[in-house]
C-alpha cells in the first residue's frame, strides 16, 4: 500500500493514502456543514429581527436543522479522531522504523511502541 509521511505530525510517522483520504473527505464535510450553518444562522437571526410571527415560527425549523448539523460535526470529528487514534496505534505497534524528511534528507528512526 502507498504511504504519505503526514507533516502535521511533526514526528514522521506515516499514513497510509486511505487514511488521508478519510481525513480530507470529513473535513471537507465538515467545512460544508459548517457553512451551511452559516447560512442557517443568517437567515435565523433575519427572521428574528423582522418579527413576523411567520418568520419566527419557521425558525423552530431552521433551528432543529442547526441542531442536527451541530450533531453531525460532532459526529464527524469524532468519527475522525478515532480514525486517527486507530491509525496512529497500528502505525506504532508495528514498531518499524519511520522516515522522516528534513531540508531534503532522509533519517531513520525507530519507534517504540508505548
Amino acid at each position: 500500500m502507498e504511504e504519505d509521511t503526514f507533516s502535521g505530525l511533526g514526528n514522521g510517522t506515516k499514513l497510509d493514502n486511505k487514511v488521508l483520504q478519510t481525513f480530507q473527505r470529513n473535513f471537507i464535510q465538515v467545512q460544508n456543514i459548517l457553512d451551511q450553518n452559516r447560512l442557517l444562522i443568517k437567515e435565523i437571526n433575519q427572521n428574528h429581527e423582522s418579527k413576523i410571527p411567520d418568520n419566527l415560527s419557521r425558525n423552530v425549523g431552521l433551528i432543529r436543522e442547526l441542531n442536527n448539523n451541530i450533531r453531525r460535526v460532532v459526529d464527524l470529528y469524532s468519527d475522525l479522531s478515532a480514525s486517527f487514534t486507530k491509525s496512529m496505534d497500528a502505525s506504532s505497534s508495528e514498531g518499524d522504523s519511520s522516515v522522516l524528511r528534513s531540508e531534503g534528507q532522509t533519517v531513520r528512526k525507530r519507534i517504540k511502541p508505548v
